[in-house]
């Protein structure tokens, strides 16, 4: 593989070999790098955080219905994820080939996600389909500009410490945008409403789909390709999925990464419900979502972590803290502050867990490249990330539509005892289940985290110039 540096026309300047000084990653380049992970948390938090809240409570679509959207949606992804990956694969441009998305697809993912908040004024079956076809398109959308940012980290640099210090930047931003979205949500719905959450969250979402578009932008014009396949060929399909064949850490950061999305979605989507039915105060929705940027420390201290302990040790002790932490909360009853202890502990966890498989994807990249020859970053990162993403959060949604509904939830009235346990068992005891079971794949993983110093000194050594 060679590497290739681009001016700020992205034109080709100059190779340098893999790992050369030359070819430094810089302060800007890794803030930008951040900041397309903070931007696209703009729409990408309202989704995932509130999307069910407001299908079931404003938008007044039954729970069941709801769930069922969620995971059609879901399962349109496990098609597109895949068509993403190879068109990014396949993609040459003077931009690089994940690079050139941010700029393609910033104004249609806003959009899609705006007309996802609207709420026309239909009937209510035709509301249900207007909301589940243009929840489609914001899946297929939200593919299509997330699995880039991903895909790039291994095209920015060849060295796996390097990747690990760029994933903790991004998850840094991506954490603080998450707090910016959790922490100005409920109170600017509010605000903009006026006692009409339907207008509010119409607002709120033209405000922040428009700061995802000037940030992912900005972005597009600062980071940089510079690793690409030494024939500089486009690559099929076939040599994709090729690359797939026998790559064992790929199928357990996939395995794991989506186990851990199924839990990290569920127990975001059944919060608003916790603490406004369990709790009675809704009011605790935008404060415990708010001190939820204390994931922060945990992204922080990952490359300092892995100085002394393996990226798979540190994703499974993620977990690990993150299980304890939701534990805490639920043998904490209704106290607010021992739901707030581990609260903050398992968000110390999951923000040490997010970070880990974006950061080992790009090893699994380079170990389907040593097997195959093929170096199929666009569809193994793909899948990877966005699409565990999205279908983690199908799986969360269809999982707490289904367990609420069959407690008898009812939206927007006081629930009965058996349905705020239905709610409990959502918020607790699949989140619980989720990253527990996520914990064997991080460990096994640690077998083919001992082969990359050797995978890193044959490729550069036979494909890489």
């Amino acid at each position: 593989m060679k590497a290739e540096a681009y001016n700020n026309q992205s034109e080709p300047t100059a190779s340098f070999p893999a790992g050369s000084s030359k070819g430094k990653v810089g302060v800007l380049e890794r803030l930008s790098y951040a900041n397309l992970d903070f931007a696209g948390q703009l729409v990408a938090t309202v989704v995932n955080s509130y999307l069910m809240y407001f299908f079931t409570d404003v938008a007044m679509i039954s729970a069941s219905a709801t769930g069922i959207i969620l995971l059609i949606a879901r399962v349109l992804d496990a098609i597109s994820a895949p068509a993403w990956g190879t068109i990014m694969d396949m993609t040459h441009s003077k931009y690089g080939k994940a690079r050139p998305f941010f700029l393609w697809l910033a104004i249609p993912y806003a959009a899609s996600g705006i007309l996802l908040f609207w709420n026309p004024g239909l009937s209510a079956n035709a509301k249900v389909i207007y909301c589940a076809v243009v929840y489609m398109i914001y899946g297929i959308l939200y593919l299509g500009i997330n699995a880039p940012i991903t895909t790039i980290l291994s095209l920015i640099s060849t060295k796996p410490g390097e990747r690990v210090v760029l994933n903790s930047w991004r998850m840094v931003g991506s954490n603080l945008g998450v707090f910016l979205v959790n922490s100005l949500t409920l109170p600017l719905v509010a605000f903009f409403g006026h006692g009409n959450d339907s207008v509010g969250f119409r607002i709120f979402i033209v405000i922040f789909a428009a700061l995802n578009v000037i940030g992912t932008l900005f972005s597009f014009g600062h980071v940089r390709e510079r690793v690409i396949s030494n024939n500089d060929e486009r690559v099929t399909l076939k040599q994709s999925v090729h690359a797939m064949n026998k790559n064992w850490p790929w199928f357990l950061i996939v395995g794991g990464n989506l186990l851990f999305w199924v839990a990290q979605q569920g127990r975001q989507q059944s919060l608003v419900y916790y603490f406004t039915y369990n709790f009675h105060n809704k009011g605790l929705v935008t404060f415990f979502n708010s001190i939820s940027i204390i994931q922060v420390l945990g992204v922080i201290s990952i490359p300092l972590l892995n100085k002394y302990f393996s990226k798979s040790h540190i994703w499974a002790s993620g977990l690990a803290l993150a299980v304890l932490g939701q534990f805490i909360i639920m043998f904490s009853g209704m106290s607010v502050a021992g739901a707030t202890a581990g609260w903050l502990l398992a968000n110390i966890g999951s923000g040490i867990a997010v970070s880990m498989p974006f950061a080992m994807l790009g090893s699994a990249v380079d170990y389907g490249e040593w097997k195959s020859g093929v170096n199929a970053a666009g569809l193994l990162t793909t899948i990877g990330s966005a699409f565990c993403m999205s279908m983690g959060q199908g799986l969360a949604g269809a999982l707490n539509g289904g367990i609420m509904s069959s407690f008898g939830y009812v939206a927007d009235h006081a629930q009965t005892a058996h349905a705020l346990t239905g709610i409990s068992i959502s918020f607790n005891w699949v989140t619980i289940l989720m990253y527990g079971i996520a914990i064997i794949p991080a460990i096994l993983c640690q077998k083919y985290e001992n082969m990359e110093g050797q995978i890193t000194s044959e490729l550069s050594k036979t494909t890489r110039v």
